[in-house]
């Protein structure tokens, strides 16, 4: 007999690093329940899942505009509040330090070690002028289908 495992989806729309934090604090916390969790990353969300460093690819003038005002990669995000010109985030990751609490990029990595299943949205990658090249590797790519597809089968699906 097969057992069904619980299902938690979630919708990351911010591109904020709180938020992206509480994010996949939650998506662990719910793979370590043994749920079999789905984050879905659009618009904003998508820039934790952009590389840090530049990749070099072909675009049209707005894509790059997008590419050059968005924050590249997890390491950059801004805070919700208290972002202080981007001192609040380097407060924060201090606080987090020094109580050795796992970094953005650790709960990334630490999610697709446990089969957490990271999508980025391919119409928002369109619109924005995001390439696959541009964001980290071993993740997914749909639309809202897909997402729908896992979100009604679960019990838990948040919009952050």
């Amino acid at each position: 007999m097969v057992e069904n495992k619980e299902k938690t989806t979630i919708v990351l729309f911010s591109g904020e690093l709180d938020k992206a934090i509480a994010a996949f604090i939650i998506a662990n916390g719910a793979a370590a329940y043994d749920h079999e969790v789905t984050i879905f990353f659009t618009f904003w969300g998508l820039n934790a899942l952009r590389k840090d460093e530049s990749v070099s690819v072909k675009k049209g003038w707005l894509e790059s505009m997008f590419a050059k005002m968005m924050p590249r990669g997890a390491n950059k995000l801004g805070l919700s509040k208290m972002n202080f010109g981007g001192i609040g985030p380097k407060m924060i990751k201090h606080v987090m330090k020094k109580h050795n609490a796992m970094t953005l990029p650790q709960l990334i990595e630490l999610a697709q070690e446990q089969g957490v299943k990271l999508v980025a949205c391919t119409m928002t990658m369109d619109l924005l002028g995001l390439q696959k090249e541009e964001l980290l590797d071993g993740i997914e790519y749909a639309g809202v289908a897909a997402y729908l597809g896992d979100a009604a089968d679960a019990k838990v699906n948040l919009f952050i």
